[in-house]
């Protein structure tokens, strides 16, 4: 029997969808009100994180989805969550990604805005960069996270150039810290395909208090494949920080994150 079936019942009409990055599985209950997010091995614990990171979400005013359901045996852990309807907004054209991008901004704009004290969970810088080191230590940086200029740099010199500039992110990250998604790339926002408005925000196992850049970051670089032209990601540049009601962006907070992110996920 697959150790799957040992906590989702698949005779009962439960549908693969993908498997992510990180290597859970993920179902889809027959009436697709509901998603099954499956994990094993040293993933249970983190599944159980994002668990723990939904619970708190509740009731707080983020379009996400809801806890349903958690199980757990030797073999691993289940989480039951509902569905947030729409489509990912990486599966958008430009043009109608741009038209949605006010939408999601809004929506990244009200987690930033959760009061940080009331938050149990840390994306903090030191930890960002503890991990980093452990994946080039293990010579594990994926090179398709990667900008184009670092493609094929050494692990050791890509971790050092942002360790140049970590004392003044630090110093930054305790003036500016706010609740964030922690991986608001493309997938993990869901638009209506109809109205092109944002219904809300998924994949929250990375959620915790943070330096509103690194979310930003994230955003900006992984919708920069997705515009037609160098206008539409101006526009989208300037909706964001908008938003945001941030009138001079940090160009160079912008790009420490960028330097840093793609180490963090070997």
């Amino acid at each position: 029997m697959d150790w799957t079936e040992t906590l989702l019942n698949l005779q009962s009409g439960w549908a693969p969808v993908h498997q992510g990055e990180s290597g859970d599985r993920v179902f889809r209950s027959p009436d697709g009100r509901s998603y099954a997010k499956l994990a094993t091995g040293n993933r249970a614990p983190e599944l159980a994180g994002e668990r723990d990171r939904l619970g708190w979400l509740a009731g707080r005013g983020i379009a996400c989805p809801l806890l349903e359901d958690w199980r757990e045996n030797e073999h691993g852990a289940c989480l039951v969550m509902s569905a947030v309807s729409g489509v990912p907004a990486v599966t958008l054209t430009g043009d109608d990604l741009l038209k949605a991008w006010p939408s999601m901004a809004e929506q990244l704009a009200a987690m930033h805005a959760l009061p940080v004290a009331d938050c149990p969970f840390e994306k903090n810088l030191s930890g960002m960069f503890a991990r980093a080191a452990d994946v080039v230590a293990r010579d594990a940086v994926n090179p398709d996270f990667l900008p184009d200029e670092d493609q094929g740099q050494p692990g050791s010199v890509l971790l050092a150039r942002v360790e140049a500039d970590l004392p003044q992110r630090l110093a930054q990250e305790k003036t500016d810290r706010v609740v964030c998604h922690g991986d608001p790339c493309l997938p993990n926002f869901m638009v209506d395909p109809h109205t092109l408005r944002c219904t809300g925000l998924i994949d929250l196992g990375r959620l915790g208090t943070a330096d509103r850049y690194a979310d930003l970051t994230l955003m900006l670089a992984n919708a920069s494949e997705n515009w037609a032209t160098q206008a539409q990601a101006a526009q989208a540049f300037d909706t964001l920080f908008s938003a945001l009601k941030i009138e001079a962006p940090d160009e160079g907070r912008l790009a420490f994150y960028l330097r840093l992110d793609p180490l963090t996920w070997g």
